[in-house]
């Protein structure tokens, strides 16, 4: 059994709605990977970009759909959950932070760094959102109210 906080990520996987396609990275995907999720408009509902020294591909997606929609990142259907499980993780943190994308869930806990004065400048300047429950994570992230 996982330890408390780290079976969030499969549980957040398996609640994630049918026409969703959940685009995954880094080591946090070990917790669901092994899960059948099915398909979406012909696209398997679970995509792996790799590992986390792959975020820049992951990143040039997000980059190619607001492209694609004409608008940004930021403003895209898309929620970034990022698992905090080790060092790795602060790179990929700070990449998405200088390219000023916002909106990002940290957790199952917090890094040791981020003291409440830094937490409440990321949350303030980045909107970082640290996980709570995968319901009502999800549902916020689906912006529909938390079962």
């Amino acid at each position: 059994m996982a330890r408390p906080g780290r079976n969030y990520y499969t549980k957040f996987a398996k609640q994630v709605p049918k026409d969703c396609i959940i685009l995954t990275l880094a080591c946090g995907k070990y917790r669901f990977n092994k899960l059948n999720f099915g398909e979406v408009a012909g696209f398997p509902r679970l995509l792996d970009v790799g590992q986390c020294n792959d975020a820049y591909s992951a990143v040039r997606i997000a980059l190619a759909l607001a492209d694609a929609f004409d608008t940004d990142v930021n403003s895209l259907s898309l929620s970034i959950i990022l698992s905090w499980y080790e060092q790795k993780a602060v790179a990929d943190l700070l990449a998405l932070l200088s390219l000023d994308i916002k909106n990002i869930y940290l957790g199952p806990s917090l890094p040791a760094f981020i003291s409440p004065n830094v937490l409440q400048y990321l949350v303030d300047t980045f909107n970082l959102i640290p996980i709570s429950t995968p319901e009502k994570d999800l549902a916020t992230c689906l912006n529909v109210p938390a079962k």
